[in-house]
């Protein structure tokens, strides 16, 4: 690393045997500041990265989740006080994904499946990054296919985006050469507790028996402080 204001010295027999001592330790204190400069610059900028508008410090992790408005796939409006009685395994993608949606979707299927009863006590929802071809007719037909359990949300480009925004998630339009566009999204599913407080996730195509334990977890969680 060189440090504004510091000669770079040749490697040389006739420059070491010139080099004193207090020379050596006059830039060792150089190269000790500079890293302390560093390192506090990447303090300052982490603290940043991690504050609100006002300057305060925020918890990236309880920041994940938020108020809601959507729209389900019979048309009516569900928000998230409408789910606050139990915790919730949410999911982001669209309909016209290609790979990822459809089987994370079939995942969540086989983890209802293997909860048995206790998949009662969770709440499911694909949420679409997608609205502007999501509408509720098309997001109910293309998750009717699973569990009735699971509910289809969109919503206006504004409820959408707001719903992206309170949960982090990452979610893109992608043009492609056809004229048409697919999107990027986050894969993750998340889970939230009852007060729809971020708990954790399950990754795209995490082991069943791990996702389980997630889950289980989630739902012990919950009777715990019923």
């Amino acid at each position: 690393m060189i440090i504004p204001g510091m000669k770079i010295i040749p490697d040389t027999d006739t420059i070491e045997d010139e080099m004193s001592g207090l020379k050596i330790v006059r830039y060792g204190a150089w190269a000790a500041v500079a890293v302390l400069a560093i390192a506090s610059g990447a303090l300052v900028y982490t603290q940043t990265m991690n504050s609100d508008s006002r300057g305060a410090l925020v918890d990236p992790i309880s920041a994940i989740g938020g108020p809601f408005e959507l729209v389900n796939g019979d048309g009516t409006t569900v928000t998230d006080t409408d789910l606050a009685d139990k915790p919730k395994v949410f999911f982001f993608g669209f309909t016209f994904c290609p790979d990822v949606c459809p089987t994370t979707l079939s995942e969540v299927q086989g983890w209802i499946d293997k909860l048995g009863p206790d998949a009662d006590k969770l709440h499911y929802a694909f949420i679409t990054v997608d609205p502007e071809r999501d509408t509720p007719e098309v997001i109910s037909e293309y998750v009717s296919v699973f569990d009735d359990r699971i509910l289809a949300l969109t919503g206006s480009k504004e409820q959408i985006d707001a719903a992206i925004k309170a949960y982090r998630v990452y979610a893109k339009k992608v043009p492609l050469d056809d004229g048409d566009y697919t999107m990027d999204h986050s894969a993750a599913v998340f889970l939230m507790d009852k007060d729809n407080r971020f708990v954790g996730t399950i990754a795209y195509g995490e082991a069943e028996e791990n996702a389980l334990k997630k889950l289980n977890r989630l739902i012990e969680n919950a009777e715990g402080t019923s």
